[in-house]
């Protein structure tokens, strides 16, 4: 195989209106060039990097479009642009088993390449992590203060599927796929450095497992124990056997 041939169109000007469209000739740049690269894994290290932080940008102008939509009311699209954030988010998971192709030995000459830098830093990340109190504070003022209702009203005492409803499980949805991210990459680092290890920062690795427990909507996962709790007092937390019927 010619590997130079493939190297070199890959690296060609853009000159076909779908390479002019998409800028591949700047978007394949953006990689090392294979001469500079510590071992082979490191095109992947970057390639997989690079692609979360190009979700993560779709996803952060789709959740500012959201917070436009719940604002004046349009749960439809709301409804709608929720289920392209749960999917970008399903793939942004699934993409880092690819990195788990990555023996320990080899990522350690690609940690080397990263200086002092962490994914803390990263700028996707670091507006996601901002952006859910902000979309909390839309939805409460449209449809809970803005209605006279609670969460508990929602989804118990005056309980009816209606928007407010369906747009706080579109919100609950969101927070459970963000900690499933959070928590996969956590498995991630265990597999490549160790939990014991200290992060790039010179953290221990084990305070990144707190950030994967957060709860960006902590009063819409406390609604369920206390309904459960609620219902329980109601009709007996202990029941009698099925077998003592017969």
């Amino acid at each position: 195989m010619n590997r130079q041939s493939y190297i070199d169109q890959l690296s060609a000007p853009a000159k076909l209106d779908y390479e002019l469209y998409l800028k591949t000739d700047r978007l394949l740049a953006c990689q090392k060039p294979p001469a500079d690269m510590v071992n082979a894994d490191e095109l992947q290290f970057q390639i997989v990097h690079q692609v979360e932080e190009l979700w993560m940008k779709l996803m952060i102008h789709t959740l500012m479009d959201i917070d436009d939509h719940m604002q004046a009311g349009r749960a439809h699209k709301v409804v709608t642009l929720f289920a392209r954030c749960n999917i970008i988010m399903k793939l942004m998971s699934e993409q880092l088993d690819l990195l788990e192709t990555m023996s320990p030995h080899d990522y350690q000459q690609i940690r080397l390449q990263l200086g002092n830098g962490s994914g803390q830093e990263s700028p996707g990340f670091r507006c996601l992590m901002k952006m859910p109190p902000e979309l909390w504070e839309t939805f409460e003022a449209r449809y809970l203060t803005g209605r006279g209702l609670t969460v508990r009203d929602i989804y118990d005492t005056q309980y009816a599927h209606d928007d407010a409803y369906v747009i706080a499980e579109c919100l609950i949805e969101f927070d459970e796929r963000m900690g499933k991210f959070r928590s996969n990459h956590i498995f991630l680092i265990q597999r490549s450095i160790g939990m014991g290890a200290a992060s790039l920062k010179g953290r221990p690795v084990e305070l990144l497992d707190a950030g994967a427990r957060h709860r960006f909507f902590p009063d819409l996962w406390a609604v369920r124990h206390e309904m459960t709790d609620a219902w329980g007092g109601a009709y007996g937390k202990v029941r009698p056997s099925l077998s003592a019927a017969e």
